[in-house]
């Protein structure tokens, strides 16, 4: 059996979820932020068989995807005497990250 934990972006959520247990997959859900943007993330949990992982991941990759969005970041220019000016900058926000353990035990209660 695999664990699998997969970070991705809070609008990417609900069409993931939904596309999972569609597929007969169950989920367990956590929230959490991102510590680089402190955007909002979800860390979903998802136990299957060795045989399931690969359908798994390929419904994760076809939910989660990677886009443009520009942020405002705080700037100090040397020339306006120490005040923020909002300047915004292009980043790269959603996808996911997945990480996948062994699993020796599982009891379902």
């Amino acid at each position: 059996m695999k664990l699998l934990y997969a970070i991705v972006h809070d609008e990417d959520t609900p069409r993931l979820m939904a596309e999972l247990n569609k597929s007969g997959f169950r989920v367990t859900k956590l929230n959490s932020s991102g510590g680089f943007l402190r955007s909002g993330n979800t860390t979903l949990m998802i136990v299957v068989e060795d045989r399931q992982q690969q359908a798994v991941l390929d419904i994760i990759r076809s939910y989660s995807s990677a886009r443009k969005a520009a942020i405002n970041t705080n700037v100090t220019p040397s020339n306006v005497g120490g005040s923020y000016v909002p300047y915004p900058v292009e980043v790269t926000v959603g996808g996911a990250t997945v990480f996948v353990l062994n699993v020796e035990y599982f009891e379902k209660m």
